[in-house]
């Protein structure tokens, strides 16, 4: 019955308490009230080793390749060492910290599933699982990597000539010019099929472009923006390389957002902009065009997204087993153990649709309704995800501190960029049912 115990404890513990009333009332207990006594004194003790946090449960990261797991291991520090620490300093002042672009560069990611100019023509799924580890830290930051890295390095290289490709992607792979993607507009979204209300009119060697653009990520410090416009003549969309100097451009930072508060969003006005054909993508002619670059990047807002998930659950996990509650932490609760497996249920699911997605993104099978059913479902479940998290956590949970709100908050921009829920889900119905319900 006393088989382990030091009794050369219970001289120190009888100056605290009368033992041999202890043992008395202990005599005079039954065997269920003995046993509920246990459970309370055991309950009070739970200096156990606590398991590793790791949100990816069917370890996924064993299908990349020994240089691949070094890349994601390298922003995975870079993103713990130089971002965490400052992320909701900077989250909450509404300011980019630009010092870390330097730093960022050397990470050599830029450009990773794109051949030569320098790129290190990697996979989609290293491009997805770099997305994943920026937004598991800081969806802010992963949004201004991709804005540079996928959907401004991706037009030139989509788009662009070989000597404009030659010219911008070299420099911008090496992060020293920076780029954004103009295509949002503040009365029509990016309703680019039906018609934009930024246009453009060629003049002999140079186009005028007039209009307004809203919501252009790094647009307010990039050295160029992207812009896509109609063109006067022939009612397609087109594409131009605007320099920030050009006449005619202005980037104004958007204020009082709540959500990707460090990424820098501009209202960009056009007026009599002068671009020269020069800068005209000489590749872009029609919608089909500039739909080729969003298709390229919608999987990347979706692994986006996973991140954010994941970054959500690892910190509530984290929580549950410090925070205590009743004698113990809170992780020992089934309500709360519910929880946490829903959210890594959801997670899991995730993480296993985005690897398959980039797998036939990479053997160039994806097609643009499977990358919308990627980003339809991950941005949803992260939206589940976070508001559970949210949840376990009361009302540390709205405290920057505890790093929770800030995915909150910032879920709801992923749910919305890069095609709404609605949209994105229309397109998947076109493929299924082969009616499209857009019109």
């Amino acid at each position: 019955m006393f088989k382990g115990f030091d009794f050369s404890k219970l001289k120190a513990i009888s100056q605290h308490i009368d033992l041999k009333e202890v043992f008395s009332s202990l005599s005079k207990m039954n065997k269920t009230q003995l046993y509920e006594l246990s459970k309370a004194l055991k309950a009070g003790n739970y200096n156990y080793k606590k398991p590793e946090i790791n949100g990816d449960f069917y370890d996924l990261s064993d299908l990349l390749t020994p240089e691949e797991r070094e890349v994601q291991l390298k922003v995975r520090k870079f993103m713990n060492d130089e971002v965490k620490p400052i992320a909701n300093e900077f989250w909450n002042k509404g300011e980019f910290p630009m010092h870390l672009i330097p730093k960022m560069a050397e990470l050599n990611i830029c450009g990773v599933p794109l051949a030569g100019h320098g790129c290190p023509n990697h996979s989609y799924v290293l491009e997805g699982i770099i997305a994943m580890e920026m937004a598991r830290v800081d969806t802010s930051i992963s949004t201004f990597f991709g804005v540079q890295s996928g959907l401004a390095m991706g037009s030139i290289y989509h788009c662009g000539s070989e000597e404009q490709q030659a010219k911008w992607l070299p420099r911008m792979q090496k992060m020293e010019i920076l780029g954004a993607f103009g295509l949002t507009e503040p009365l029509v979204g990016s309703a680019v099929a039906g018609g934009l209300t930024t246009k453009a009119r060629r003049e002999g060697e140079t186009w005028i472009l007039n209009g307004e653009k809203k919501w252009i990520g790094n647009a307010t410090f990039a050295d160029f923006t992207i812009i896509w416009a109609q063109d006067e003549e022939d009612d397609q969309i087109k594409g131009f390389i605007v320099e920030k100097n050009n006449p005619g451009f202005h980037a104004e930072k958007m204020k009082n957002k709540m959500s990707l508060r460090t990424v820098q969003n501009a209202l960009i006005t056009l007026n009599n902009c002068e671009v020269s054909e020069e800068n005209r993508l000489q590749r872009a002619d029609s919608f089909k065009d500039t739909s080729r670059v969003l298709r390229a990047t919608r999987a990347g807002v979706a692994w986006q997204a996973v991140g954010c998930a994941r970054g959500a659950y690892e910190n509530a996990l984290a929580y549950t087993m410090e925070r205590k509650q009743f004698g113990k932490p809170i992780a020992s609760f089934q309500l709360i153990q519910d929880q946490l497996v829903q959210m890594l249920n959801a997670l899991t699911s995730m993480q296993t649709l985005v690897m398959r997605l980039s797998q036939l993104q990479d053997a160039g099978k994806m097609t643009d309704a499977q990358a919308s059913l990627a980003k339809v479902s991950c941005t949803t479940h992260t939206r589940e995800i976070v508001d559970i998290a949210r949840g376990i956590m009361g009302g540390n949970g709205i405290l920057l501190e505890y790093n929770v709100a800030r995915f909150v908050a910032d879920a709801e921009a992923l749910y919305s960029y890069e095609g709404t829920k609605e949209i994105n889900s229309l397109i998947v119905g076109r493929e299924i049912t082969g009616i499209s319900a857009f019109v």
